[in-house]
Parts: C-alpha cells; sequence; structure tokens
C-alpha cells in the first residue's frame, strides 16, 4: 500500500478521534476474527502488518484447534489492512475497521488467505475479459439471549423480539429503532441499504444493501455482519445471522446474487452487463447460460463453502424457500439458482443471478471466489445447464426431477464436505493447503455436533457466534 493512503487513514482517524482499530478477517470458521492497533503506531501497523499465528486458520468455530501441516505452534503471518477499506464503526465509538489480508511477514501473499482467494478469482475473470458485481442478501434475527427454562446446565437460548407475520405493519412497528439505527450505522460506513422487511421467522429481519465489485461485496458482508450485531449489543439485544438460530423458526438465508459486467479497455468494469439478453425468453444471455451450468456442475461441492456449517442443514430442506435442489428456474425461489426478472426501468442492466443455498454462516472471501470459479468453468467449458424448472422441484415425481437433473442437495455438512473433497477443479482452484485446513476445520465441527441430539445446543454454539 502506498505512504499516501496510509498517511489519509491515518488523518481520518485523528479526525474522528479513533483510539483503536480493528483489522478484520474471516476464518475457515466462518467467524469473523482479527486483531486492533492503537492509533499512536496505526502508520508502522498498517504498512507492516499485526502479527498472528498461522494457527489461527486451523481454528473451528468452537475455538477447537485442528492438526494442519503448516498451521501449527510454528510460523507467522501478518494481518495487513486495505487502507480503501477504513470505515469508522457507529456502534464502537472511539473505534474504526479495516477488511485485512493475511500475509507472509516479507509482505508476499500466503496461500491461506481467503481474501487473497478471492483476488485470484477476480484476477481470473478478468483474464476472460469480465468482471463480477455481486451482493449478499442476508437476513438475520434478533431476540434476547435468555438461560433455558429446563435447568442452568441447558445452553442458553435466542428469545425473539417479536411473533409479527411475514411482512407485516406490525413487524415494522415494533423493530422500529432498531431498524433505524442499523441503517443510520450501515450507510455511515458507505453501504447504501436498498431495501427492509420483518421476514417470516419470529424477530426475523431482512436489510439488503447495494452490490457492488466482487471484493468490495465480501467486505462489505463482512461489515454487515459486524455491524447488526455490533447495533443490537449496543441496545440490550442479541442478532443472529446463524442459518437456524431458532430450531423451530424460518431460518436466515444471505442469498448471493451476481451479474457479469464487460472490461473496458483500461481493465476496468465496462457497462453492459454480459448476462442480458432481451431477445431470450428469460433475457439472458448465452454467457448466462453457462454460467448457470458451471455453477450446477459444481453445485454439491460449492454448498459445503457457500452453507458453511452444521447448522445450514437444517434450513437447507425441500419446500422452505431455501431451495433444496440442484436446478435453475425464472423466478423461481425454490430452484437452486433464480434468473431474477429484471428491472422495467433497466432492462438489460438489472438481469442478475441469485444463488440461494447460501448463508452467513460462510467465510464471503472463500464462497463468493468459489462462485466465480464454478462459473467461470461454465463459460470456459460452454457447459450447457438444460431446460429450466419453473415449478417446485419438491413436487415432482421422482422420474421427473431425474429428467430435470435436479438431483437433491447435500443434506449435511459431511455430505456436502465429501462432495467439496472430490472437485478436482474447486479444490484445486483453492490450493491444498486451504484445502486441508477447511476440510480439517469444517469436519471437527461435524463431529463435534453429531455427539449431541438436542438442537438447542447446536443452535446456541451458532446464533452465539454467527
Amino acid at each position: 500500500m502506498s505512504e499516501a493512503a496510509i498517511e489519509a487513514v491515518a488523518e481520518r482517524a485523528g479526525q474522528e478521534g479513533i483510539g483503536l482499530v480493528r483489522f478484520l478477517y474471516a476464518d475457515h470458521g466462518g467467524i469473523i476474527r482479527g486483531k486492533a492497533s492503537g492509533t499512536e503506531r496505526l502508520r508502522e501497523r498498517m504498512a507492516g502488518g499485526i502479527g498472528h499465528t498461522v494457527a489461527m486458520m486451523a481454528m473451528s468455530m468452537l475455538d477447537q484447534l485442528q492438526p494442519v501441516a503448516g498451521m501449527g505452534p510454528v510460523g507467522e503471518v501478518r494481518i495487513v489492512p486495505d487502507p480503501q477499506t477504513f470505515v469508522t464503526l457507529p456502534y464502537a465509538p472511539g473505534a474504526g475497521a479495516m477488511l485485512a489480508d493475511l500475509a507472509w511477514p516479507d509482505g508476499s501473499p500466503w496461500d491461506g488467505c481467503p481474501r487473497t482467494f478471492l483476488k485470484q478469482a477476480v484476477a481470473e475473470l478478468a483474464g476472460e475479459g469480465y468482471a463480477l458485481r455481486a451482493a449478499f442478501e442476508p437476513e438475520f434475527t434478533v431476540g434476547r439471549r435468555e438461560a433455558s427454562p429446563a435447568a442452568p446446565t441447558i445452553p442458553d437460548r435466542l428469545v425473539p423480539v417479536d411473533d409479527s407475520l411475514c411482512y407485516s405493519a406490525t413487524g415494522f412497528h415494533l423493530a422500529h429503532d432498531f431498524a433505524m439505527d442499523l441503517a443510520a450505522a450501515l450507510q455511515a460506513q458507505g453501504l447504501s441499504v436498498e431495501h427492509y422487511y420483518p421476514e417470516l421467522g419470529h424477530g426475523q429481519q431482512e436489510m439488503s444493501i447495494r452490490h457492488a465489485g466482487a471484493l468490495r461485496a465480501a467486505d462489505n458482508h463482512v461489515l454487515y455482519r459486524e455491524t447488526v450485531r455490533g447495533v443490537a449489543f449496543r441496545r440490550g439485544l442479541w442478532a443472529s445471522l446463524a442459518p437456524k438460530p431458532i430450531p423451530d423458526q424460518a431460518g436466515n438465508g444471505c442469498h448471493l446474487h451476481a451479474s457479469l459486467t464487460d472490461l473496458a479497455p483500461d481493465g476496468a468494469p465496462g457497462g453492459r452487463n454480459v448476462f442480458a439478453d432481451p431477445a431470450d425468453d428469460n433475457g439472458l444471455s448465452a454467457v448466462g447460460y453457462y454460467f448457470i451450468g458451471g455453477l450446477l456442475a459444481h453445485l454439491p461441492a460449492l454448498v459445503a463453502l457457500t452453507c458453511a456449517s452444521v447448522n445450514s442443514y437444517r434450513r437447507l430442506v425441500p419446500q422452505t424457500w431455501s431451495s433444496a435442489y440442484a436446478c435453475y428456474g425464472m423466478d423461481n425461489r425454490e430452484a437452486a439458482i433464480r434468473i431474477c426478472s429484471p428491472w422495467r426501468g433497466d432492462p438489460g442492466g438489472s438481469v442478475n443471478l441469485e444463488l440461494k443455498p447460501s448463508d452467513s454462516s460462510a467465510n464471503p472471501y472463500l464462497a463468493l471466489g468459489a462462485f466465480i470459479y464454478a462459473g467461470l468453468d461454465g463459460i470456459r467449458g460452454k457447459i450447457d445447464p438444460g431446460e429450466a424448472v419453473n415449478v417446485d422441484p419438491a413436487t415432482l415425481s421422482d422420474a421427473d426431477r431425474a429428467a430435470a437433473g435436479a438431483h437433491r442437495l447435500p443434506a449435511s455438512l459431511n455430505e456436502a464436505l465429501d462432495a467439496l473433497a472430490a472437485d478436482q477443479m474447486l479444490t484445486d482452484a483453492l490450493g491444498p493447503l486451504r484445502t486441508t485446513a477447511y476440510l480439517a476445520v469444517k469436519r471437527s465441527e461435524a463431529a463435534h455436533f453429531a455427539l449431541s441430539t438436542d438442537p438447542y445446543y447446536e443452535c446456541f454454539h451458532h446464533f452465539t457466534k454467527i
């Protein structure tokens, strides 16, 4: 990073009364972690990073370190922030934050860094003449963390703040103060709020933010996650983006929306949406269909990264609008990939694809990077996605689903991890260190939760951490 960029952040931190600046990253367990620098030596820490053990990328969401070669007690990386991501945190007075890479002490990229993986995917896509615009569309549950009425040895539960109906005006009223605080906090960090509404589950909310370039979209989702929880904590509430924080309520998805644009001669994103073709019945170009073909070809493995927790698979079941079958369709919310109908005022520019089997337990850099690699594989190989499925696939007979290619997605984290381990393209893209560490961390989580039959135990560990 340039001295000018470092100086700009340091000056802004001084002007805004910042005392600590958090350097944040996402780990293989889906947890947002980091360290903070005091502002007195912020310039030095930005230039050289903050020291960090390599072992942290082998840590599970339960803080259980897994045996991964190259991620043990010996070895050091630096948490190196990106000055372009600096924000003042409205919910944490006196604190700022930047998203960070994990790099070797000499500044070279470390092959265990998730953000570097997404950068590599973006570069591969640029090599084919494309840039990706994306937005994560998260849902979350707002409530209070309370002790179980059953016994003191039973884990705490998340008790939702309301029992309002989906999209109901009552839901708006009951969550109004929190929602206004959240919108203001997001906008103060440069995240433009697009939509907000109370969702189906008790205490469930959805506030979506505007799309951005791929790296910025993943950075935005980290900031979003931290902001949702930080705003809730400041109000004496608890917010969770876990896929299923309450066993008998609707799950929280984090649908991924994406489109491709061409690149200008100087390498900057152009203005043409490559997915758009008004002559097509679905408004989608051949490139768009190939991209879907790649997603479908790799989807069983991809969900190990986009639905990245044991808790994810409580949500990923048929006829819950979370998409349990590998198929695509036009505005089909039970299909894994939805072609979104364009806006009347922008029929070409607004065409995008929505990946529905996706939630906030995922590391957004790994999820979006793998999404790009899968779609790019479809473009390069001109993979035909077959015909669109424009009905709920769960209503079809087994024979009709087979004919449509609508096979069931993995029903557990272990099944998805098996598919990822067998997917040569995705594991090659991830590289041996990331692949080994990710599989080790996630298999350890699956093994841990398999020991308990109490859904509240699993939900407790997810709602308190995600």
